[in-house]
């Protein structure tokens, strides 16, 4: 169960950050993606097993934020990736304020993954060190 449940929010991680950079580009090119029923409803549908399967895998494995730093740090994360988020696609007021948390947003996902990898707060930063 525990790896069927780890596979399935490997998948959504990957689906959801794709999914992102892709809504991203049409953002940064100024052209909507269109209002289809998948772009409308896959993320959230994404991210909702994503999230569901985060806290099945936290139950399952006795690991919880705030008793883990490296959880704690990839729930920080996912705060601030999702602040990012919020202004890279909506609320940004201009392209160049848009694109600026895209970024942002990308390099934090990016140390999300990197946590999860280590299991080390610092993520891939922490290989660095101990070298």
């Amino acid at each position: 169960m525990y790896l069927t449940l780890k596979y399935v929010h490997v998948a959504c991680v990957l689906a959801s950050g794709a999914g992102f950079f892709l809504r991203g580009l049409f953002m940064l090119a100024e052209r909507p993606p269109g209002d289809s029923v998948w772009m409308r409803i896959f993320p959230h549908l994404v991210d909702t097993v994503l999230l569901g399967s985060a806290i099945a895998l936290a139950v399952i494995s006795s690991q919880y934020p705030f008793a883990q730093n490296w959880l704690t740090a990839k729930l920080i994360g996912l705060v601030v990736y999702i602040g990012c988020g919020m202004m890279a696609l909506k609320r940004g007021k201009s392209r160049a304020t848009r694109a600026a948390f895209f970024v942002a947003a990308l390099l934090v996902y990016a140390y999300i993954v990197s946590v999860a990898l280590t299991r080390n707060p610092l993520g891939v930063l922490a290989l660095i060190a101990s070298a």
